[in-house]
């Protein structure tokens, strides 16, 4: 009988504690989206001023400069991690200072070995002919931040496994504020190409001095091998999955910029930057918070299913209405605009990039919970078939329509995102078109209005902006129809929990 109470008051504090801890995860990951929605709002729209001003100062030449080095640095920076930190985030248990110092040490030795190759690339004017003497700078300049990120690596895993996301936000604010100012009056004084690698410089020494006073760490150099043995079991198969990204993407671009006119890899350069920039301010936004989040809640998988599910919703809710109306009215904006007309030729791939997101938005969140949960194979599959097919399909598509061919293979190819829902369901029973139908529906409503009034909008520049109103609200009021009462009853759910959590 004694045996039996004591058993049952263990299993009561065991879920007691489990309830607490996931009350706990649930405050602290809804303040982070908070923390990070009130970051990435302040910097896109510092970077939409930016690229506003620098659309007017730089030509699609310098455009092409900058996305083919940016490119090569993307490319280099799968060799500076090796999945090490994602490793360290992923983990359920704590990690120890020498998982720690393994990780920081093992990145600094990477971080220099980039440098020297991209010494090498210089010395021999691997890419000079394509970007110039300026263009190596800005290359030199990109890779000295990789040994700069490193002091920075662990401070953030530490913040990000406490969910303390309100602290990390303020070195990217930081870092982002100093680039653009620099950025704008560099480009305004006719630096060109140049502005971007001052620019570059200041932002990583600003990110380190700010991350080192909100969270200080320095522990040596040194690799322990069973350290290292460990991380290396979920970060080498993190790490391929990142690879075969970068192959997708980065190195595909490369292959291109080295292909293309400089002019027209300016014209995909400038469309791609413009149309991601709502999956940086929802997407994105979101998945920093959590693939942490969705990692402490591996062994609750009810809690898990309503979490991805609420991404789902939040994020489909926020990012469609923006993209749907950036295909719609960008054209109409570059003719109102005469300094802007020179990007009318990149029209239609903004377009097709644009749209190629709405699939992005949905399955982006789905391989993130997949990994969280350590299913890194399964989308390692996955993403080897996304690489194979945009090697494949990208070109024959570039035969027959020119550049413009990347965006449309990329709007193709992101019809296959269906794959991933489909994946999902097998370790959890999410639900996706509820989640996702009255957000459909009201962005269908708004491009039958925003295209029955085309011709009035297009007349002026208040009437353009009178129709980007309405068309919005168009939105909002088929979705409050469909979806309103749900909406607000999330709503007050978050509030309930940020009120307790304050009151605590």
């Amino acid at each position: 009988m004694l045996k039996t109470k004591a058993g049952s008051s263990v299993a009561h504090s065991a879920q007691s504690t489990t309830e607490v801890d996931l009350k706990k995860i649930k405050k602290k990951s809804l303040s982070g989206i908070i923390s990070f929605f009130i970051r990435t709002v302040l910097l896109q729209v510092i970077g939409f001023v930016s690229a506003l001003i620098l659309s007017a100062f730089l030509g699609p030449e310098e455009f092409g400069i900058y996305g083919i080095v940016t490119q090569i640095i993307a490319l280099l920076i799968f060799f500076s991690d090796i999945g090490l930190a994602s490793s360290l985030i992923q983990e359920k248990k704590e990690p120890s200072r020498e998982d720690y110092q393994t990780a920081f040490t093992v990145q600094q030795i990477l971080s220099w070995v980039i440098c020297l190759v991209v010494l090498l690339l210089i010395h021999f004017s691997v890419f000079e002919q394509k970007i110039g003497q300026d263009g190596n700078y800005l290359l030199l300049a990109l890779a000295v931040s990789f040994p700069l990120a490193t002091l920075k690596t662990i401070p953030s895993i530490i913040l990000t496994r406490k969910l303390e996301f309100d602290k990390l936000v303020l070195p990217q604010i930081f870092e982002q504020l100093v680039f653009h100012v620099v950025l704008i009056v560099l480009a305004w004084r006719g630096h060109g190409v140049m502005s971007y690698a001052y620019a570059s410089i200041a932002r990583s020494l600003i990110g380190v001095v700010v991350m080192q006073l909100i969270q200080p760490w320095f522990s040596g150099l040194k690799i322990h091998k069973k350290s290292l043995k460990g991380l290396l079991n979920f970060g080498v198969k993190f790490q391929l999955n990142d690879f075969l990204a970068r192959i997708k993407d980065q190195l595909y671009f490369l292959v291109l910029g080295a292909y293309l006119p400089l002019d027209q890899f300016g014209y995909l350069q400038w469309s791609k930057n413009w149309s991601m920039y709502p999956y940086n301010l929802t997407v994105s936004n979101v998945m920093s918070i959590t693939f942490p989040t969705f990692s402490r809640l591996q062994n609750h998988p009810e809690v898990l299913k309503k979490a991805i599910e609420k991404s789902i919703y939040f994020i489909s809710f926020a990012i469609f209405p923006i993209l749907v109306g950036m295909s719609l009215f960008i054209q109409p904006l570059l003719t109102v605009f005469p300094r802007y007309a020179k990007w009318l030729p990149a029209v239609p791939s903004f377009i097709m990039f644009t749209l190629s997101v709405i699939w992005a938005a949905i399955s982006t969140p789905l391989l993130n919970a997949l990994n969280a949960i350590g299913k890194i194979n399964q989308t390692l599959k996955l993403m080897l078939f996304w690489t194979v097919l945009t090697w494949v399909l990208t070109p024959i598509l570039i035969w027959f329509f020119g550049f413009n061919g990347v965006a449309l293979a990329a709007l193709l190819i992101s019809l296959t995102s269906i794959l991933s829902v489909m994946l999902i369901k097998k370790y959890v029973s999410v639900t996706i078109w509820p989640n996702v139908n009255a957000q459909v529906v009201a962005s269908l409503v708004m491009t039958v209005f925003a295209m029955a009034g085309m011709s009035i909008w297009t007349q002026s520049l208040t009437k353009l902006f009178f129709g980007l109103v309405l068309s919005g609200f168009s939105y909002l009021l088929t979705f409050y129809f469909l979806s309103g009462k749900r909406l607000f009853k999330e709503i007050q759910s978050i509030r309930n929990n940020l009120s307790k959590d304050k009151s605590q």
